[in-house]
């Protein structure tokens, strides 16, 4: 993630922060920053709301699901907000928007009832789930409201309070998201706060907060588990990946070329879990290219709040500006561009849809995690190349096979060194599923029973058959 923090100005209600639309390259309002200073009171808060939170859980299950209709009813004000402040399509804001309502009324259902164990022994043992407490989650500016939920969901459904900190490039919806939060939830029980660093080391380094829940890159997933290390904290991390697919000889490729496409490209590339490389066995190599480069020069790119917009910009200037130097760099390396290879003329952070051929395997853009609209396609002899190929990264969130024959894709999935594998499709979550990577993707689980139980501690009590 971006290193560079938006600019600041003093005024009559404090430090604030100008917010800019991507679009435009323009501010469109500003966001308060606090100080890390500001943190005691509102963990102290936080931790006091706690107390009656945790002790109803028949009254959170209510307060959840009512937020879940509040989230709903306001899809008209978030969607337009979110796409103004990160670019994305408004049918993707809409889209972004009911994921979170959906997942708020999926984590009010789920109950951590308690467990009976047998061994044996003349003792009922039974496990019983408690609530950490204080919760910080600190969020991205891909996709602000969508991860900003499925951290306070299964928190606050767990029995925890949170404090939750937006990036700075994408306060605005969150704000507005809690402002319409606060008429189902208790005061305190969650709360947003907005500011440049160092407010995010301090929250996630704060005494007063018992798990630290974030996503973003490796090196300030890093610095967040050393700050959570003073406390003893919990850290759960979603820190990003380099996605592989790999297409098998019996792929039909015109068949499979717009699910492959949008599986890369969906939300200006700017997806933790996008297809970041793309393999195809040299027979199909320039079929593949041709396939892709087509739909990059066709796909509509423009501001989100056009209807037309398929695409909108990179979502801030320091990552159009990554975007740029990867692509850069992989035409300086010998890369050809069949589509795009440039950013468009124009105000805003706009970028051509490009497709990379002939790249070699050791450029920024194969080897690192680009997150825009660029996609390598690299060409394979043997299949087990392509499988070590695909596996040669640091990162291991996700990937995938593409193939008529489901048993032998089914079989190359399970080679892949990563959280999650598909077949013929891509970066496609349930709600009841676990959302892990492995190496230096992450730390932790979310999603499903898992990402529950990841806000909650066992409590064991041991009773005799007789007094």
């Amino acid at each position: 993630m971006p290193t560079h923090q938006p600019r600041r100005t003093p005024g009559p209600r404090g430090e604030r922060f100008a917010v800019l639309d991507p679009a435009t390259g323009e501010a469109i309002d500003e966001a308060p920053d606090q100080r890390p200073d500001e943190l005691d009171a509102i963990v102290e808060r936080a931790r006091d709301a706690w107390r009656d939170w945790r002790a109803d859980p028949a009254a959170r299950t209510t307060a959840l699901f009512a937020a879940a209709d509040a989230v709903e009813a306001a899809g008209a004000d978030l969607a337009p907000l979110l796409t103004r402040e990160q670019g994305k399509p408004l049918a993707e804001s809409y889209a972004e928007i009911a994921r979170a309502v959906a997942r708020l009324r999926y984590f009010a259902e789920l109950d951590p009832a308690p467990e009976p164990i047998a061994d044996g022994r003349p003792v009922h043992t039974e496990i019983r789930w408690r609530p950490l407490g204080p919760v910080a989650a600190i969020v991205p500016w891909n996709f602000p409201l969508q991860l900003a939920s499925a951290k306070f969901a299964p928190a606050l459904a767990a029995g925890n309070t949170m404090v939750l900190k937006p990036s700075p490039f994408t306060p605005l919806a969150t704000r507005l998201l809690g402002s319409v939060l606060s008429a189902a939830l208790p005061q305190d029980v969650l709360t947003i706060v907005t500011g440049r660093e160092p407010l995010g080391a301090r929250l996630a380094s704060h005494p007063g907060i018992r798990h630290v829940t974030f996503t973003g890159s490796i090196a300030t997933g890093q610095s967040v588990a050393e700050g959570a290390a003073a406390s003893l904290a919990r850290v759960t991390l979603e820190l990003g990946g380099n996605d592989a697919a790999i297409l098998l000889e019996d792929v039909e490729v015109e068949r499979i070329a717009d699910r492959l496409f949008w599986a890369a490209f969906r939300n200006c590339g700017q997806v933790c879990m996008a297809v970041k490389r793309v393999y195809a066995p040299a027979r199909l190599y320039s079929q593949v290219v041709e396939a892709l480069a087509e739909r990059a020069k066709t796909v509509v790119v423009g501001p989100g709040l056009d209807p037309g917009s398929q695409l909108g910009p990179v979502s801030n200037a320091p990552q159009l500006a990554r975007v740029e130097r990867c692509t850069a760099q992989a035409l300086a390396d010998g890369a050809r561009a069949a589509a795009g290879g440039h950013r468009l003329e124009g105000t805003g952070y706009f970028f051509a849809p490009t497709i990379l051929a002939d790249v070699p395997s050791g450029s920024p853009v194969v080897t690192e995690e680009q997150f825009g609209p660029v996609l390598p396609v690299l060409p394979y002899g043997r299949l087990d190349e392509a499988v070590e190929a695909a596996n040669d990264t640091g990162f291991g969130l996700g990937g995938s096979v593409w193939g008529t024959d489901l048993d032998r894709a089914e079989a190359v999935a399970g080679r892949l060194e990563c959280g999650t594998a598909w077949i013929n499709h891509h970066a496609e979550l349930s709600l009841a599923q676990p959302f892990a990577g492995i190496k230096d993707s992450g730390v932790g689980v979310a999603g499903g029973p898992w990402g529950l139980y990841g806000n909650l501690r066992p409590f064991v009590v041991h009773r005799p058959e007789e007094a």
